[in-house]
């Protein structure tokens, strides 16, 4: 008989929030869990009719997390895990609720807003023995986890330089003075932390250049600028890192390039060859062994390895975008807690983005901060 399904709670998501429908399909693609509770948002109102357009059973939807928290943690059928996807600022306390009632937690990024947040929840989930998985969505990609699995097998022999780059242009003029739900919470302070554009998506391409080179800059030098006049956080960053092999790095994050919708491309060289991957063509890679012709990888062809035929779905030629990639991160996170539940060990292949990688963003973003609060000067990347 199949699994029955793992029980999932959220905490956000509600009317007009894009990333909490993207997580209810995500969780739902491959049939492994069912949604059963949510407080879905801080108004009482939106938060039941949130409730009711997504089909939560009555009685499941709650006024706030904690009372969520509590409730659920009591019931026999009580949710097993839960989805945090409310603004940065909620993210420590939220996910500290739920910890404390014993319940694994699917947290959005950044992980918290400031690193004495995310220093402290690191060590609760440590403590607690609990699953704690970020959404760093772009590493579910299979042709992502195929470019991992060659650094692995030291096809690139030693790297020497890493070029990410995420950019956007969607908050190229003063968004947040329209009254624009996603760009007021994000260019505030209050809600987002002291990282605006490096917070949003920086950090996404310093864990996807993570997930696939293995490697963490132990120093970085970075310019933060707020183009928009008025606005008060940066919406575009230029970084560089230095890593302890002797490899070089760079990262570029800008959410104020017209032309470019949602430009986050990854390439890796080493001694025997580099690597190009775009997230707006994602079913195609570009491998150049050193002194041949570049090598054209499809997702689905017998060229993927193992790393990357686990996680596709469909045959090549069917493109597999966004919403794939997001649930392969659910996919891995239930194998993990099925795993837990059957008490058996869980397959190696299963990979997923914790709370370490949580923590590592949060750490680039405030040592970002430091070196342009300095001039732009070398820092180290954890403090």
């Amino acid at each position: 008989m199949p699994e029955p399904r793992i029980r999932l709670g959220m905490v956000g998501g509600g009317e007009g929030a894009f990333i909490g429908a993207v997580h209810r399909i995500a969780a739902r693609l491959d049939d492994r869990y069912e949604l059963v509770a949510g407080a879905l948002s801080a108004s009482p109102d939106k938060a039941m009719r949130s409730a009711e357009a997504i089909g939560l059973p009555p009685g499941r939807s709650y006024p706030d997390y904690r009372s969520m928290a509590r409730a659920e943690a009591a019931r026999p059928d009580g949710i097993e895990a839960v989805a945090i996807v409310t603004p940065n600022h909620m993210h420590a306390s939220v996910a500290e609720a739920f910890l404390e009632a014993g319940l694994h937690v699917i947290c959005d990024k950044p992980l918290t807003a400031t690193l004495a947040e995310a220093r402290r929840l690191r060590d609760k989930a440590r403590a607690s023995g609990l699953i704690f998985a970020v959404t760093y969505n772009y590493s579910g990609y299979p042709l992502v986890r195929h470019a991992r699995a060659m650094v692995q097998a030291g096809e690139f022999g030693a790297i020497r330089v890493v070029q990410v780059e995420y950019a956007q242009d969607w908050l190229a003029g003063p968004l947040e003075a329209s009254g624009q739900k996603q760009a007021e919470w994000r260019t505030d302070p209050a809600r987002s932390g002291a990282g605006g554009c490096i917070g949003d998506i920086g950090t996404h391409a310093y864990q996807l250049a993570h997930f696939v080179t293995g490697m963490a800059p132990e120093q970085i030098l970075a310019e933060l600028t707020s183009f928009v006049p008025g606005r008060r956080l940066d919406d575009n960053a230029q970084i560089l890192l230095r890593y302890g092999n002797g490899a070089r790095g760079a990262l570029w994050a800008s959410q104020v390039a017209p032309g470019s919708d949602n430009g986050l491309r990854l390439r890796v060289f080493g001694e025997k060859g580099g690597l190009d991957w775009s997230q707006e063509e994602p079913n195609q890679l570009v491998w150049s062994p050193l002194g041949e012709a570049p090598r054209l990888i499809k997702r689905g062809t017998t060229a993927v390895n193992a790393a990357g035929q686990r996680v596709s779905r469909i045959p090549s030629g069917h493109p597999e975008g966004y919403l794939e990639a997001f649930a392969t991160i659910y996919a891995e996170v239930a194998e993990a807690i099925l795993a837990r539940r059957k008490g058996a060990p869980l397959d190696p292949m299963v990979t997923f983005p914790t709370i370490e990688d949580g923590f590592a963003g949060v750490a680039m973003v405030e040592a970002a901060l430091r070196s342009h609060a300095v001039g732009g000067l070398w820092v180290t990347a954890e403090p």
